[in-house]
């Protein structure tokens, strides 16, 4: 039972099922609490140790299946089933003999003898293979074509096969013959089975897949064409967002605090310990972390993507030394407090509640700078990146694209977020072109996958 239990875990990591030493060992030690003969209680034993997720557990009943049913025969004779267990071995090495064709043809001919792991493996990369592609080239014939190898490596397998049976090879009786064409037609059947099965189908569920694909197609609307629902329904993908971006930064951050070897002072401590290093020495460094300053342009459609870029910036304020929030339409207005001592929902409230905000005044790029050189210009050091949102479209006032001169050489960065589409850029009222010659970098932030692209980046 132990070595069976040990197989199966091969064989689940080999199909990229993590199952670590420790929970076969919790596995192993459990089956002294059940009755193993009993299938419900070691399949739910199994199960429980094995998978930890409801992705993991389709997986696994998947590989429990194929591992103790599909692979198994239905013998009840134990000497019977050694006999024709050493029967297959035996066929498969005499196959590997005759015919060299790789590690695939390899793999097939172990699975007809009873060993999975090889083939199972192989699947397995050529699914991460078609995962890896972008969604756009999935159609790419790479994995296309390591399949169609491994269909014509069972198919050389089944020729090879039927030859030794059909030349009576082992000499045993034509019952026995008839017997092994089954065997190996079923698994010759089942190998075309896992290879021909929709990855999808073992990874996930349609309630997942459909999740994701919508999701997708949020990611790529335009911002101004959210209704309020779909905004409420991407939060649950930003905060997934950001809590694996804070992970990130967390671990840079300790990284950074211990700092880098010190050799010198480290070889001198070994001299101690008769050139032992014990004692290892770093170089201490000060921390520092970015500002981040943003300018968001509330006017019209580029609301939406002021109101998606703050709720970030919101929610990663840890990340940053002090992130410095104001928004405009006609005039600068700080909102800095506001999101720190609310939630992000009720701060966007309170900013869309404000009166000195007004939304339906043409809006005016000039009077924004003017406005922040006269009361802010100090809130830009070298550690700051200056973040602005907007359409730069100025109803051909005065741009005052100097000022925007003047922030770049305080600062350590200037990156302009425009979410209009590129081709639009300078046409019109629109200053964009005027205002990039300021600007270290200035990017299209028209959907939600652009701007999340941008964050991680900035992160």
């Amino acid at each position: 039972m132990v070595k069976l239990v040990q197989q199966f875990v091969s064989c689940c990591r080999a199909a990229g099922l993590r199952i670590s030493t420790s929970e076969t060992l919790d596995s192993l030690r459990q089956l002294q609490l059940i009755d193993p003969t009993d299938e419900t209680q070691f399949r739910t034993l199994l199960s429980a140790n094995f998978a930890k997720s409801r992705r993991d557990q389709l997986h696994f009943h998947r590989l429990y299946h194929l591992f103790f049913h599909e692979m198994c025969m239905n013998l009840d004779d134990v000497d019977q089933a050694e006999a024709w267990s050493d029967m297959f071995k035996k066929t498969a090495l005499i196959l590997k003999e005759e015919h060299d064709h790789g590690p695939v043809y390899d793999a097939v001919v172990d699975f007809l003898a009873g060993s999975p792991m090889g083939l199972v493996a192989e699947i397995r990369r050529i699914r991460e293979e078609s995962d890896d592609q972008p969604a756009q080239l999935r159609f790419n014939l790479g994995p296309l074509a390591s399949r169609l190898n491994v269909l014509m490596q069972i198919t050389a397998a089944a020729e090879a096969v039927l030859a030794l049976i059909r030349d009576n090879y082992f000499k045993v009786s034509p019952a026995t013959l008839e017997e092994m064409a089954a065997h190996f037609n079923n698994r010759l059947d089942i190998a075309r089975g896992i290879l021909l099965q929709d990855p999808a189908s073992i990874n996930t569920n349609k309630k997942v897949k459909a999740s994701d694909r919508h999701r997708k197609d949020f990611g790529e609307k335009p911002f101004s064409s959210f209704t309020r629902e779909e905004i409420e329904e991407m939060r649950d993908a930003v905060d997934r967002l950001v809590r694996k971006l804070k992970n990130i930064v967390s671990r840079r951050w300790a990284a950074r605090k211990r700092g880098n070897l010190d050799i010198k002072r480290t070889l001198r401590a070994s001299a101690k310990y008769n050139g032992v290093p014990v004692d290892i020495h770093f170089h201490r460094k000060a921390l520092r972390k970015s500002r981040v300053v943003t300018l968001c342009d509330l006017s019209g459609s580029v609301w939406a993507a002021g109101r998606f870029m703050l709720n970030l910036l919101y929610s990663l304020q840890e990340c940053f030394d002090k992130v410095s929030s104001f928004v405009f339409v006609d005039q600068l207005t700080d909102v800095t407090q506001t999101f720190e001592e609310h939630e992000i929902s009720e701060a966007i409230r309170l900013v869309m509640a404000d009166e000195n905000i007004h939304y339906h005044a043409p809006t005016d790029y000039g009077e924004t700078l003017r406005n922040f050189k006269k009361n802010h210009m100090e809130l830009l050091t070298r550690k700051t990146t200056l973040i602005i949102v907007g359409d730069a479209r100025s109803n051909y006032m005065n741009p005052e694209d100097t000022i925007l001169g003047q922030m770049r050489d305080r600062c350590r960065r200037v990156i302009w977020l425009n979410p209009e589409p590129e081709n639009l850029w300078g046409t019109g009222d629109s200053e964009m072109m005027t205002y990039a010659t300021h600007c270290h970098e200035v990017r299209a932030c028209r959907n939600v996958n652009q701007l999340i692209s941008f964050i991680e980046e900035l992160v």
